[in-house]
């Protein structure tokens, strides 16, 4: 089922840390993750947290292959990706790129971020397991956690900056384009 992606300024769920998930491998878990890289693919993104879909919970879904299909049946880059509570453990490196959001939508800019993250995190059945991703997914893991943790890409923008990008989303608002 496809959610809707609550808008910044329009929900307080975006910026709020989310709650642990406890209960695991239930069926309203499967259907969750199955909604989320749904929700996803339908926006064309890369990552989705559970606060996108306002729902308050340490979840988050990643594909950076957009739902394409490889190339490369060899390359050893996980698809589908489920993180459950997870947390950045180790960075390595620098990378400065062009990022998004899905609850931002139309505003890109570029964002420093670690080169290598390593996460742990749990999977649909509770277990611990660890997952070190380079670039692009080094990239979405580390945005998507911070989903969890309240906090937008935004705010690792210049306050001249995010200040300029809230006027812009003000005014969408006002004349109505902004849901």
């Amino acid at each position: 089922m496809l959610h809707k992606v609550v808008r910044y300024l329009n929900n307080p769920v975006l910026e709020k840390p989310a709650e642990l998930i406890t209960e695991f491998d239930t069926p309203e878990l499967h259907q969750l993750i199955e909604d989320m890289f749904e929700t996803m693919y339908a926006s064309h993104g890369v990552g989705l947290a559970a606060p996108q879909i306002d729902i308050s919970k340490r979840l988050t879904v990643i594909d950076i292959s957009g739902g394409e299909k490889k190339e490369e049946p060899d390359d050893p880059e996980p698809e589908q990706i489920v993180l459950i509570n997870p947390e950045v453990i180790g960075k390595e490196g620098k990378q400065t790129g062009e990022e998004g959001c899905l609850s931002i939508p139309g505003f890109r800019e570029p964002v420093s971020r670690a080169k290598k993250a390593t996460v742990r995190a749990q999977n649909v059945k509770g277990e611990w397991f660890e997952i070190t991703g380079e670039d692009l997914l080094a990239r979405a893991m580390q945005h998507e956690i911070d989903h969890l943790n309240g906090i937008l890409f935004l705010s690792h923008l210049s306050s001249l900056k995010r200040d300029l990008i809230k006027r812009k989303i003000r005014k969408l608002q006002k004349a109505g384009e902004w849901e």
